[in-house]
């Protein structure tokens, strides 16, 4: 499957990976770090949205989004934590 997100700093996605994978095992999910992309399959699972490996065209924004969600709400949170920490060290 074609990743069609663009990050800014394409040399960042092994760290954004191991932040997604230290990230969703604080969440209690099983996490493979060589197949970090698995995580949202265990999500889609849990929330009965059924996401399959390859084409999945036919899940709304809505489903995408309640898998996508979780996982990017909780890197971002998670980022932000790590922000603040290195301000207040300053």
């Amino acid at each position: 499957m074609a990743r069609k997100n663009k990050i800014l700093v394409p040399e960042a996605r092994e760290a954004l990976n191991q932040l997604k994978d230290k990230v969703m095992e604080a969440k209690g999910y099983n996490v493979n770090s060589t197949q970090s992309e698995d995580v949202k399959y265990e999500v889609a699972n849990e929330l009965g949205i059924p996401l399959n490996k390859g084409y999945n065209g036919k899940l709304t924004s809505e489903q995408a989004g309640k898998i996508g969600g979780p996982i990017g709400g909780n890197m971002v949170k998670e980022m932000v934590k790590m922000a603040q920490e290195q301000l207040s060290k300053k």
